[in-house]
């Protein structure tokens, strides 16, 4: 048995003394306690399991209780299974089979209509048998048993519509056909109970499907509600014709940006792909940590500007000056997002060829002068001009060998 903290229990301990002194339902006791339902369930589960087997009728010690599971019917609370355990056992035997339905009920202190509930609910077996039973004894009371045909009238077009190829929920279906939502579902349970196996084997396999549009394990469709779509509409528009970033777009409609991000993340992850110009297939995971942050609004400040430079021609500065723009933002916006450019704007091409840096062509560029004018050595140009003899020589080999072959065939 686990150990509960102190401070859990002394939560708890007035709640578990009703709990254990009265027949008090949990939700009762929870309100009384003022607690949590779902927390107050889970702590009995836990740490009291004997007594909430003990409720449902099954007695065993606090060591034994772990390794009981409750029986219970799909649908059936524990305690209605324990309530209505013996009088469906009767209905079972033979020993009652001079009964009614509702002879056997009172027998246990029960409500006919309620026990007839429950065996058509969760054990119609039972009820076929007996009736079978019942025939061969003689004991047929000549009663009308199934659908009544004004019933089935009735729930006609709701059932058409459950059993189509797209999953509908029974709370849409009664909405459509405009009949009763509970009547409908017990006209689901009682008459129909292959569509209702059918439908929950459908939510089974939906069970942490998360694709837009389609259903969960909770048999509803994962989409926003027509309201939460009206919300977004304009927003959504703006986001998807428009450069704008989503926390202007958001101030702009007058919709919260945190909300619309979550919006945006949750039913519209495609429109976010498509701005980073990343590949996006439904209801799989998306690798955000491989992709460059892309600002659409920043491209489109300086997509003129990045337009001007590709003709040719200009300095960055000057393209950046008459774009009204910051010349280093200019550059950096072109490194990460446009390195061809910023290379080819960084490296000029010289006669022979040669890509060289405007701003190490015109450091060395009296020094090559007199290197390709005079016999003066190479340290004498480096020290007149204050360069590195080294750097000026691996420059001119670089970019100009042919000085140098021209220089050893005049020595």
């Amino acid at each position: 048995m686990p150990t509960c903290k102190p401070e859990t229990e002394a939560k708890y301990r007035p709640a578990l003394g009703l709990y254990t002194t009265t027949r008090l339902s949990s939700v009762e006791i929870c309100r009384q306690c003022g607690i949590s339902i779902s927390g107050f369930s889970r702590y009995i589960s836990t740490y009291h399991r004997h007594l909430m087997l003990e409720r449902n009728g099954i007695r065993c010690s606090e060591a034994e209780a772990g390794s009981i599971k409750i029986s219970q019917r799909r649908g059936q609370r524990p305690e209605t299974h324990a309530k209505y355990k013996e009088a469906i056992a009767a209905c079972d035997s033979m020993d009652y089979i001079e009964y009614n339905v509702s002879q056997i009920a009172r027998e246990f202190g029960l409500n006919g209509t309620n026990l007839g509930r429950q065996l058509r609910t969760h054990y119609p077996e039972v009820l076929e048998l007996r009736e079978r039973a019942r025939k061969r004894s003689g004991l047929d009371d000549g009663l009308p048993r199934g659908t009544r045909s004004w019933c089935k009238e009735q729930y006609a077009e709701a059932i058409e519509l459950l059993r189509a190829d797209r999953y509908i929920t029974v709370q849409d279906v009664a909405v459509r056909c405009n009949v009763s939502y509970s009547g409908l579902e017990q006209h689901l349970i009682f008459y129909h109970k292959e569509l209702v196996d059918n439908r929950i084997k459908i939510r089974k396999k939906a069970v942490r499907q998360r694709c837009k549009g389609e259903i969960t394990g909770r048999g509803t469709l994962h989409a926003p509600t027509p309201e939460i779509i009206g919300k977004y509409a304009k927003a959504i528009h703006l986001y998807r014709t428009t450069p704008l970033s989503a926390r202007k777009i958001a101030k702009q409609t007058g919709v919260s940006v945190k909300g619309f991000y979550e919006y945006l993340r949750t039913w519209h992850k495609d429109l976010i792909c498509r701005r980073k110009g990343i590949p996006y297939e439904e209801g799989k995971p998306v690798d955000w940590s491989s992709v460059r942050r892309y600002n659409p609004s920043t491209a489109a400040k300086y997509a003129d500007a990045i337009a001007r430079l590709k003709e040719g021609g200009f300095t960055t500065a000057k393209v950046a000056a008459e774009f009204g723009l910051h010349p280093e933002c200019l550059r950096r916006y072109l490194k990460e997002h446009e390195p061809e450019l910023h290379a080819g704007l960084a490296m000029k091409k010289m006669e022979n060829g040669k890509m060289v840096s405007p701003k190490s062509m015109e450091k060395y560029k009296e020094a090559i002068h007199l290197y390709e004018t005079t016999s003066e050595s190479l340290k004498s140009i480096s020290r007149r001009f204050g360069l590195n003899d080294c750097s000026l020589g691996q420059f001119i080999k670089r970019h100009f060998p042919e000085l140098m072959e021209h220089r050893k065939l005049r020595e």
